[in-house]
Protein backbone atom coordinates (compact mmCIF):
# COMPACT_ATOMS: atom_id res chain seq x y z
CA UNK A 1 0.00 0.00 0.00
CA UNK A 2 1.50 3.20 -1.01
CA UNK A 3 1.04 6.31 0.72
CA UNK A 4 2.53 8.59 -2.10
CA UNK A 5 -0.27 10.91 -3.51
CA UNK A 6 1.89 9.63 -7.44
CA UNK A 7 -1.42 10.09 -9.72
CA UNK A 8 -3.74 11.36 -8.00
CA UNK A 9 -4.96 15.22 -8.66
CA UNK A 10 -4.88 15.58 -12.15
CA UNK A 11 -8.13 15.26 -12.39
CA UNK A 12 -8.28 13.35 -15.45
CA UNK A 13 -8.82 9.32 -15.02
CA UNK A 14 -7.44 8.05 -18.17
CA UNK A 15 -5.74 5.07 -18.07
CA UNK A 16 -6.37 4.80 -14.33
CA UNK A 17 -8.94 1.87 -12.69
CA UNK A 18 -11.01 2.78 -9.16
CA UNK A 19 -13.35 0.51 -7.54
CA UNK A 20 -17.04 1.53 -6.24
CA UNK A 21 -18.44 -0.90 -3.73
CA UNK A 22 -21.96 -1.14 -3.53
CA UNK A 23 -22.12 0.48 -6.93
CA UNK A 24 -26.09 0.25 -7.22
CA UNK A 25 -26.68 2.44 -4.42
CA UNK A 26 -27.95 6.13 -4.67
CA UNK A 27 -25.01 7.99 -3.99
CA UNK A 28 -22.37 4.86 -5.48
CA UNK A 29 -24.44 5.21 -8.76
CA UNK A 30 -23.49 9.15 -9.63
CA UNK A 31 -19.58 8.08 -8.17
CA UNK A 32 -19.89 5.28 -10.96
CA UNK A 33 -21.14 8.33 -13.68
CA UNK A 34 -19.13 10.66 -12.72
CA UNK A 35 -16.06 8.45 -12.90
CA UNK A 36 -16.52 7.26 -16.30
CA UNK A 37 -17.18 10.62 -17.25
CA UNK A 38 -13.89 11.78 -16.55
CA UNK A 39 -12.18 8.80 -18.07
CA UNK A 40 -11.93 6.23 -15.49
CA UNK A 41 -11.89 2.49 -16.05
CA UNK A 42 -14.40 1.56 -13.01
CA UNK A 43 -14.89 -1.81 -11.03
CA UNK A 44 -18.26 -1.99 -9.61
CA UNK A 45 -18.81 -4.37 -7.03
CA UNK A 46 -22.59 -5.68 -6.57
CA UNK A 47 -23.48 -8.28 -3.96
CA UNK A 48 -26.03 -9.52 -6.90
CA UNK A 49 -24.44 -9.08 -10.34
CA UNK A 50 -27.53 -11.10 -11.89
CA UNK A 51 -30.30 -8.68 -10.53
CA UNK A 52 -31.20 -5.96 -13.32
CA UNK A 53 -32.81 -4.09 -10.95
CA UNK A 54 -29.18 -3.37 -9.33
CA UNK A 55 -26.99 -3.49 -12.36
CA UNK A 56 -28.97 -2.28 -15.62
CA UNK A 57 -29.04 1.64 -14.55
CA UNK A 58 -25.24 1.21 -14.90
CA UNK A 59 -24.96 -0.51 -18.09
CA UNK A 60 -26.39 2.15 -19.88
CA UNK A 61 -24.08 4.93 -17.83
CA UNK A 62 -22.05 6.83 -20.99
CA UNK A 63 -18.89 5.09 -21.26
CA UNK A 64 -20.18 1.66 -19.40
CA UNK A 65 -19.76 -0.53 -22.47
CA UNK A 66 -15.84 0.46 -22.63
CA UNK A 67 -15.05 0.62 -19.13
CA UNK A 68 -17.10 -0.17 -16.70
CA UNK A 69 -16.75 -3.88 -15.11
CA UNK A 70 -19.12 -5.77 -12.93
CA UNK A 71 -17.66 -7.70 -9.91
CA UNK A 72 -19.62 -9.78 -6.98
CA UNK A 73 -18.84 -9.27 -4.00
CA UNK A 74 -20.33 -9.57 0.04
CA UNK A 75 -19.63 -7.78 2.95
CA UNK A 76 -19.44 -10.55 4.84
CA UNK A 77 -17.41 -12.53 2.82
CA UNK A 78 -13.53 -11.89 3.86
CA UNK A 79 -11.63 -11.92 0.69
CA UNK A 80 -14.25 -11.47 -1.76
CA UNK A 81 -13.60 -7.91 -2.69
CA UNK A 82 -9.72 -9.00 -3.48
CA UNK A 83 -9.96 -9.18 -7.05
CA UNK A 84 -12.02 -6.32 -7.48
CA UNK A 85 -9.65 -3.87 -6.06
CA UNK A 86 -6.35 -5.61 -7.11
CA UNK A 87 -4.52 -3.06 -9.30
CA UNK A 88 -6.51 -0.25 -8.59
CA UNK A 89 -5.50 3.40 -7.99
CA UNK A 90 -8.33 4.06 -5.82
CA UNK A 91 -11.30 2.51 -3.82
CA UNK A 92 -14.49 4.42 -3.04
CA UNK A 93 -16.17 2.60 -0.28
CA UNK A 94 -19.41 3.08 -0.59
CA UNK A 95 -21.39 -0.08 0.66
CA UNK A 96 -23.06 -0.27 3.72
CA UNK A 97 -26.78 -1.05 4.50
CA UNK A 98 -29.28 2.17 4.82
CA UNK A 99 -31.68 1.61 7.09
CA UNK A 100 -32.83 4.58 8.77
CA UNK A 101 -36.99 4.42 8.93
CA UNK A 102 -37.24 0.98 8.20
CA UNK A 103 -38.38 -1.45 10.96
CA UNK A 104 -35.36 -3.05 12.01
CA UNK A 105 -35.58 -6.84 14.57
CA UNK A 106 -31.87 -7.52 14.69
CA UNK A 107 -29.67 -4.37 14.32
CA UNK A 108 -26.62 -6.29 14.74
CA UNK A 109 -26.96 -9.09 11.82
CA UNK A 110 -29.13 -6.25 9.88
CA UNK A 111 -27.10 -3.27 9.77
CA UNK A 112 -23.61 -3.35 12.16
CA UNK A 113 -22.11 -6.64 10.74
CA UNK A 114 -22.62 -5.87 7.15
CA UNK A 115 -21.52 -2.22 7.98
CA UNK A 116 -18.70 -2.46 10.32
CA UNK A 117 -16.87 -5.84 9.16
CA UNK A 118 -17.78 -4.67 5.39
CA UNK A 119 -15.60 -1.78 5.87
CA UNK A 120 -12.91 -4.34 7.28
CA UNK A 121 -12.92 -6.85 4.48
CA UNK A 122 -12.59 -3.61 2.03
CA UNK A 123 -9.92 -2.32 3.84
CA UNK A 124 -7.74 -5.55 4.25
CA UNK A 125 -8.28 -6.38 0.22
CA UNK A 126 -6.80 -3.00 -0.27
CA UNK A 127 -4.13 -3.15 2.41
CA UNK A 128 -3.11 -6.30 -0.12
CA UNK A 129 -2.67 -3.99 -2.96
CA UNK A 130 -0.01 -2.30 -3.34
CA UNK A 131 -1.51 -0.44 -6.07
CA UNK A 132 -4.08 1.85 -4.32
CA UNK A 133 -3.13 5.36 -3.42
CA UNK A 134 -6.34 6.38 -1.14
CA UNK A 135 -9.23 4.94 -0.21
CA UNK A 136 -12.52 7.26 -0.20
CA UNK A 137 -14.78 5.82 2.80
CA UNK A 138 -18.84 6.88 2.66
CA UNK A 139 -19.78 7.71 6.32
CA UNK A 140 -22.47 9.82 7.15
CA UNK A 141 -23.54 13.03 9.44
CA UNK A 142 -24.82 10.85 11.84
CA UNK A 143 -21.35 9.54 12.72
CA UNK A 144 -21.29 13.36 14.59
CA UNK A 145 -24.46 14.37 15.83
CA UNK A 146 -24.55 12.37 18.76
CA UNK A 147 -21.75 13.79 20.16
CA UNK A 148 -21.60 14.22 24.19
CA UNK A 149 -22.43 18.42 23.02
CA UNK A 150 -26.08 19.99 22.50
CA UNK A 151 -27.45 20.20 19.27
CA UNK A 152 -29.03 24.12 19.66
CA UNK A 153 -29.65 26.65 17.13
CA UNK A 154 -26.23 28.13 17.87
CA UNK A 155 -24.09 24.95 17.92
CA UNK A 156 -21.54 24.47 15.05
CA UNK A 157 -21.15 21.04 13.72
CA UNK A 158 -17.70 20.34 12.33
CA UNK A 159 -15.74 17.25 11.77
CA UNK A 160 -14.10 17.92 15.23
CA UNK A 161 -17.43 16.10 16.45
CA UNK A 162 -17.91 12.75 16.76
CA UNK A 163 -20.87 10.71 17.69
CA UNK A 164 -20.78 8.26 20.98
CA UNK A 165 -21.42 4.70 20.59
CA UNK A 166 -23.15 4.70 23.31
CA UNK A 167 -25.64 7.63 22.74
CA UNK A 168 -26.16 6.01 19.57
CA UNK A 169 -27.52 3.05 21.67
CA UNK A 170 -29.45 4.26 24.14
CA UNK A 171 -31.30 6.45 21.68
CA UNK A 172 -31.50 3.05 19.60
CA UNK A 173 -30.41 5.09 16.66
CA UNK A 174 -28.80 1.95 14.94
CA UNK A 175 -27.94 3.28 11.45
CA UNK A 176 -26.02 5.91 13.28
CA UNK A 177 -24.13 3.24 15.50
CA UNK A 178 -23.53 1.30 12.38
CA UNK A 179 -22.02 4.55 10.98
CA UNK A 180 -20.46 5.37 14.16
CA UNK A 181 -18.64 2.14 14.62
CA UNK A 182 -17.59 1.57 10.96
CA UNK A 183 -16.04 4.58 10.14
CA UNK A 184 -14.23 4.70 13.68
CA UNK A 185 -13.22 1.15 12.82
CA UNK A 186 -11.78 2.20 9.75
CA UNK A 187 -9.85 5.00 10.86
CA UNK A 188 -8.43 2.60 13.57
CA UNK A 189 -7.06 -0.15 10.64
CA UNK A 190 -6.20 2.51 8.05
CA UNK A 191 -3.72 4.11 10.85
CA UNK A 192 -2.51 0.74 11.63
CA UNK A 193 -1.91 -0.24 8.48
CA UNK A 194 -0.70 2.83 6.95
CA UNK A 195 -3.70 3.55 4.40
CA UNK A 196 -4.28 6.87 2.91
CA UNK A 197 -7.67 7.19 3.57
CA UNK A 198 -10.66 10.49 3.95
CA UNK A 199 -14.18 10.06 4.94
CA UNK A 200 -17.12 11.43 3.32
CA UNK A 201 -20.11 12.41 5.84
CA UNK A 202 -23.12 13.56 3.66
CA UNK A 203 -26.72 14.65 4.92
CA UNK A 204 -29.82 13.40 3.91
CA UNK A 205 -29.22 13.07 0.07
CA UNK A 206 -31.87 14.00 -2.44
CA UNK A 207 -31.59 14.84 -6.22
CA UNK A 208 -32.23 12.81 -9.56
CA UNK A 209 -32.10 8.67 -9.19
CA UNK A 210 -30.64 6.63 -11.30
CA UNK A 211 -31.42 3.77 -10.17
CA UNK A 212 -35.04 2.50 -10.42
CA UNK A 213 -36.00 2.54 -6.44
CA UNK A 214 -36.58 4.82 -4.29
CA UNK A 215 -34.33 4.73 -1.63
CA UNK A 216 -34.13 5.64 2.09
CA UNK A 217 -33.24 9.14 2.26
CA UNK A 218 -35.57 10.72 -0.24
CA UNK A 219 -38.69 9.00 1.32
CA UNK A 220 -39.21 11.72 3.93
CA UNK A 221 -39.74 14.02 0.61
CA UNK A 222 -42.10 11.18 -0.87
CA UNK A 223 -43.95 11.02 2.45
CA UNK A 224 -44.79 14.62 2.26
CA UNK A 225 -45.61 14.68 -1.12
CA UNK A 226 -48.16 11.86 -0.62
CA UNK A 227 -49.93 14.15 1.65
CA UNK A 228 -48.42 12.84 5.04
CA UNK A 229 -47.70 15.29 7.65
CA UNK A 230 -44.22 15.84 8.71
CA UNK A 231 -42.44 14.42 11.47
CA UNK A 232 -41.28 16.95 14.36
CA UNK A 233 -37.46 16.11 13.04
CA UNK A 234 -34.61 18.41 12.16
CA UNK A 235 -32.46 16.98 8.96
CA UNK A 236 -29.31 18.10 7.16
CA UNK A 237 -29.81 17.59 3.33
CA UNK A 238 -27.43 17.36 0.29
CA UNK A 239 -27.46 17.12 -3.62
CA UNK A 240 -26.50 13.82 -4.52
CA UNK A 241 -24.45 14.95 -7.34
CA UNK A 242 -22.65 17.02 -4.62
CA UNK A 243 -21.59 13.85 -2.68
CA UNK A 244 -20.54 12.18 -5.33
CA UNK A 245 -18.21 14.86 -6.82
CA UNK A 246 -16.90 15.17 -3.13
CA UNK A 247 -16.39 11.63 -3.34
CA UNK A 248 -14.05 12.48 -6.23
CA UNK A 249 -12.59 15.50 -5.25
CA UNK A 250 -11.22 13.84 -2.23
CA UNK A 251 -9.50 11.23 -3.92
CA UNK A 252 -8.05 13.32 -6.85
CA UNK A 253 -6.66 15.83 -4.47
CA UNK A 254 -3.84 15.18 -2.90
CA UNK A 255 -3.98 17.27 0.07
CA UNK A 256 -7.23 16.04 0.98
CA UNK A 257 -7.33 14.63 4.14
CA UNK A 258 -9.50 12.57 7.37
CA UNK A 259 -13.41 13.99 7.50
CA UNK A 260 -15.36 16.16 5.04
CA UNK A 261 -19.59 17.16 6.48
CA UNK A 262 -20.92 17.70 3.32
CA UNK A 263 -24.42 19.29 3.92
CA UNK A 264 -26.10 22.55 2.10
CA UNK A 265 -28.35 23.23 4.92
CA UNK A 266 -30.19 21.88 7.97
CA UNK A 267 -34.26 22.34 8.23
CA UNK A 268 -36.72 21.41 10.19
CA UNK A 269 -39.71 18.81 8.47
CA UNK A 270 -41.79 22.13 8.45
CA UNK A 271 -39.61 24.08 6.43
CA UNK A 272 -38.79 21.38 4.14
CA UNK A 273 -42.89 20.82 3.61
CA UNK A 274 -43.11 24.91 3.21
CA UNK A 275 -40.36 24.69 0.23
CA UNK A 276 -42.16 21.97 -1.78
CA UNK A 277 -45.77 23.91 -1.44
CA UNK A 278 -43.95 26.97 -2.44
CA UNK A 279 -42.72 24.98 -5.67
CA UNK A 280 -45.28 23.02 -6.01
CA UNK A 281 -48.79 24.96 -5.17
CA UNK A 282 -50.77 22.03 -6.65
CA UNK A 283 -49.74 19.21 -4.66
CA UNK A 284 -51.43 18.47 -1.67
CA UNK A 285 -48.36 19.04 1.29
CA UNK A 286 -49.61 19.14 4.60
CA UNK A 287 -48.98 21.64 7.27
CA UNK A 288 -49.00 19.97 10.26
CA UNK A 289 -47.48 18.41 12.33
CA UNK A 290 -47.79 14.90 13.01
CA UNK A 291 -46.99 15.60 17.34
CA UNK A 292 -47.96 18.54 18.80
CA UNK A 293 -44.67 18.28 21.12
CA UNK A 294 -42.79 21.88 20.41
CA UNK A 295 -40.49 21.25 17.80
CA UNK A 296 -36.76 19.51 17.26
CA UNK A 297 -34.40 22.84 17.18
CA UNK A 298 -32.34 23.00 14.22
CA UNK A 299 -28.56 23.35 14.56
CA UNK A 300 -25.60 24.52 12.19
CA UNK A 301 -23.03 22.52 9.82
CA UNK A 302 -20.00 24.10 9.37
CA UNK A 303 -19.10 23.91 5.56
CA UNK A 304 -15.72 25.21 5.44
CA UNK A 305 -13.60 22.00 5.11
CA UNK A 306 -15.56 21.35 2.30
CA UNK A 307 -15.33 24.34 0.28
CA UNK A 308 -11.46 23.55 0.35
CA UNK A 309 -12.36 20.19 -1.85
CA UNK A 310 -14.10 22.85 -4.19
CA UNK A 311 -17.31 21.85 -3.59
CA UNK A 312 -19.99 24.58 -4.51
CA UNK A 313 -23.58 23.37 -3.12
CA UNK A 314 -26.61 23.21 -4.99
CA UNK A 315 -29.26 25.03 -3.06
CA UNK A 316 -31.96 22.50 -1.28
CA UNK A 317 -34.84 24.33 -3.25
CA UNK A 318 -33.05 22.99 -6.86
CA UNK A 319 -32.37 19.19 -4.85
CA UNK A 320 -36.29 19.32 -4.44
CA UNK A 321 -36.86 20.24 -7.52
CA UNK A 322 -35.19 17.61 -9.48
CA UNK A 323 -36.04 15.09 -6.53
CA UNK A 324 -39.93 15.91 -7.23
CA UNK A 325 -39.11 15.40 -11.15
CA UNK A 326 -37.05 12.34 -10.74
CA UNK A 327 -40.17 10.85 -9.10
CA UNK A 328 -42.78 12.25 -12.04
CA UNK A 329 -40.37 10.59 -14.80
CA UNK A 330 -40.01 7.41 -13.19
CA UNK A 331 -44.11 7.33 -12.58
CA UNK A 332 -43.29 7.49 -8.84
CA UNK A 333 -45.36 9.61 -8.34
Amino acid sequence: MSNSSGGIGNGNGNGKVVCVTGASGFIASWIVKLLLQRGYTVRATLRDPGNPKKVDHLLKLEGAKERLQIFKADLLEEGSFDSAIDGCDGVFHTASPVMVRALINDPQTELLDPAVKGTLNVLQSCSKSPSVKRVVLTSSISAVLYADRPLTPDAVVDETWFSVADNCRKLERWYSLSKTLAEDEAWKFANKNGIDMVSILPAMVAGPLLQPEVNESVEPILSLINGEPFPNNVFGWVNVKDVAIAHIQAYEIPTATGRYLIVERVVHLSELAGILRDLYPTLQIKDECEDDKPFVPTFQVSKEKAKSLGIEFTPLEVTLKETVECFREKNIL
